[in-house]
């Protein structure tokens, strides 16, 4: 059985260690209890983080992304696609909670009860105005490296998305489109096509 020790921003920053071990279930019984309701953690490399909650406008540009997604793969029967709240087991200590994200049925045969136990196929991560740029990258790193084919990075403000994969050669590849871009779905949803303006209210 592993174990991990739980960090948490407790209050306007500051940070709390919590001198304990838990495992994977105890994490998410951690974060279902009242006092934690309203409060967003994800499990990374065994320490429990907590992140911001998403602003109004996180909250609709991840249910645009969420809504034509779902309506592509729910078309071709392809699998799940997931919200906020979906979250995803990269590891044996690593759950991440992407904005949205879409797993295919090979890797995920049924609904699982509390969350999936492999990384989404595409992952949508929305940055916030406090998410520091190597802490992205690293995050984008972990998903490449437990299996995630495809991270859709979004920028609000400079309303773009960050297309990030991984070569057959192991290195990350990164590419930017912009407003007026296509995002497609290259082979991990061949044949979807979405139009970056299309996801970023007016």
């Amino acid at each position: 059985m592993n174990f991990y020790r739980i960090m948490g921003l407790m209050g306007k920053g500051s940070l709390m260690l919590h001198e304990r071990l838990y495992t994977p279930t105890e994490f998410l019984e951690f974060v279902q209890q009242p006092e934690n309701a309203g409060r967003w953690f994800e499990l990374v490399q065994g320490e429990i983080v907590e992140v911001p909650p998403p602003t109004i406008l996180h909250t609709l540009i991840g249910t645009a992304f969420a809504r034509f997604l779902g309506n592509f793969v729910t078309t071709h029967h392809l699998g799940y696609v997931t919200a906020d709240g979906g979250a995803y087991m990269l590891g044996p200590g690593m759950i991440y909670v992407p904005d949205a994200a879409y797993i295919s049925y090979e890797r995920a045969p049924h609904v699982p009860e509390k969350y999936f136990l492999a990384a989404p196929d595409l992952a949508v991560e929305i940055v916030s105005p406090n998410d520091k740029p190597h802490e992205v990258q690293k995050k984008v790193a972990n998903y490449l490296e437990a299996g995630t084919r495809l991270v859709w990075v979004v920028y609000p403000e400079e309303k773009a998305v960050y297309v990030w994969r991984k070569a057959d050669e192991g290195q990350m590849l990164v590419k930017k489109v912009d407003l007026n871009g296509i995002l497609e779905g290259d082979d991990v949803l061949p044949g979807f096509q979405l139009a970056v303006r299309d996801v970023f209210p007016e």
